[in-house]
């Protein structure tokens, strides 16, 4: 479990890093206000997900525990949006439109409504 745990955390320093080089990159050459260095990353980081996991899954022989390691460490530290869309899709694949609408809405609104929470305790404290 120890060695299990180094792995993922290295992995999560790498695709932290990542997530920053990007953001960062994207964020400066666009100069917008719009939060251009996220919505790359995201986009990037659904892209990863869905490939790594259609790789190891039906071309490799990944064992489970290997994609752990790039999915969770490394694509989880890069945007845990990534795991956000690829539950989402996998209830619309399976059918579960009601739950993958209802976990579209609960994410967004309640994230948000954390999010002011927050902010607002903070301001407080």
């Amino acid at each position: 479990m120890g060695f299990k745990l180094l792995i993922i955390g290295f992995a999560g320093a790498g695709g932290a890093l990542a997530r920053y080089a990007l953001a960062g990159l994207v964020q400066n050459v666009s100069g917008g206000v719009f939060p251009w260095g996220t919505f790359v990353v995201n986009i990037v980081g659904c892209f990863a997900f869905g490939l790594i996991w259609a790789i190891t899954e039906k071309r490799l022989a990944f064992a489970a525990e290997s994609r752990v390691y790039l999915l969770t460490g490394f694509v989880g530290a890069f945007t845990t949006f990534s795991t956000f869309a690829f539950e989402t899709g996998t209830m619309v694949r399976d059918g579960e439109y009601l739950l993958a609408a209802g976990n579209l809405a609960a994410h967004n609104v309640l994230g948000l409504v954390a999010l002011f929470i927050g902010l607002a305790l903070g301001a407080l404290i």
